[in-house]
């Protein structure tokens, strides 16, 4: 215990707004709803689309024992994002998802990770630790949610009591026995908001998104300008150029949430008012120095491009 609440204080003093730890325990998961059996029946609906390194060795993706031999416990860490700032979605210009407003969260997220395994090993120096943030094979929100950071919501991200759906996540495995968290409650409840809100329809039932539909994914995992948007989904992007909120911003936790302090993710000029016609005579030397420390970069100059065009046809056909 002692040990345990000794890395939580350490992870606060770095600015991780949450933490909580999970036990990496099979034996105490319900055997109809194991990791594995939730995410091969999710990959065998096809919704996981051009994303094929989700479907490699999905037995390791759902045993964090198969990532480091011998884990035994799951730091999941979480810091909010929201800020105070309202997009500028004036006529002309684009839309692109609050993550994406500020610095690169692999970047600030990593190095704190790394700073606090540095911690950890000297708090415990038998500890074997190794850190991720979106870029390991481990499914980080359902351990969030078993840590204690908050509950999967129907719209499959994870929900805080307090920090409503703004939490970015990343997780550090380790070899220590910690003393666990009690696991999130879902209080969704009846709400079926964010089913509602999606303007594609990518929620296709509670708790599960066809991600071959999502703008999320339209928009930044199909890259390339000869992977064509279906022209039906395309008219539903609306101004949205990178990423989307629209089911997180209608649920009904985020009206309590607090805003962030963390500088890293306040917005720039460009990102809180993107104005597409400019936007839209990019070079590939412009877009790599405008967007050289955001998550943007990872649609890729030719897709952000074909975003943006899209939009401002969109634009064009709007009463």
């Amino acid at each position: 215990m002692a040990l345990a609440g000794a890395i939580k204080e350490q992870a606060r003093a770095l600015g991780f707004d949450a933490v909580g730890i999970a036990c990496v325990d099979p034996a105490r998961l319900p055997a109809s709803q194991t990791l594995f059996d939730r995410l091969t029946t999710w990959l065998h609906r096809g919704y996981h689309g051009v994303m094929t390194w989700m479907g490699r060795m999905p037995e390791k993706r759902a045993d964090p024992r198969l990532v480091l031999p011998g884990c035994r416990s799951i730091i999941s860490v979480g810091i909010n994002y929201l800020t105070d700032h309202r997009a500028d979605e004036r006529p002309g210009h684009g839309r692109i998802a609050r993550y994406a407003w500020g610095t690169d969260y692999h970047t600030v997220m990593g190095n704190r990770l790394q700073r606090l395994e540095r911690q950890i090993r000297t708090l415990a120096p038998e500890a074997v630790t190794r850190s991720y943030v979106d870029t390991g094979p481990v499914m980080e929100k359902a351990w969030a949610e078993r840590a204690g950071l908050g509950w999967i919501g129907k719209h499959s991200n994870l929900v805080s009591a307090q920090y409503g759906s703004w939490l970015l996540l990343g997780e550090i495995l380790t070899t220590l026995d910690l003393e666990p968290d009690e696991p999130a409650t879902d209080l969704c409840g009846s709400c079926t908001l964010c089913i509602q809100a999606c303007p594609t329809d990518a929620i296709t039932e509670p708790y599960v998104v066809d991600a071959t539909r999502c703008i999320s994914y339209l928009t930044i995992e199909l890259r390339d300008e000869q992977t064509a948007i279906p022209d039906d989904l395309a008219a539903k992007l609306g101004n949205r150029i990178f990423g989307c909120d629209d089911c997180l911003d209608v649920c009904p936790f985020n009206l309590r949430a607090s805003c962030t302090t963390e500088p890293a993710f306040q917005p720039t000029n460009v990102t809180l008012a993107p104005r597409l016609a400019d936007l839209a005579r990019c070079s590939d030397k412009t877009f790599a120095a405008t967007f050289h420390d955001s998550p943007i970069r990872r649609a890729r100059h030719q897709g952000f491009l074909r975003n943006v065009r899209i939009a401002l046809q969109n634009q064009r056909l709007s009463p």
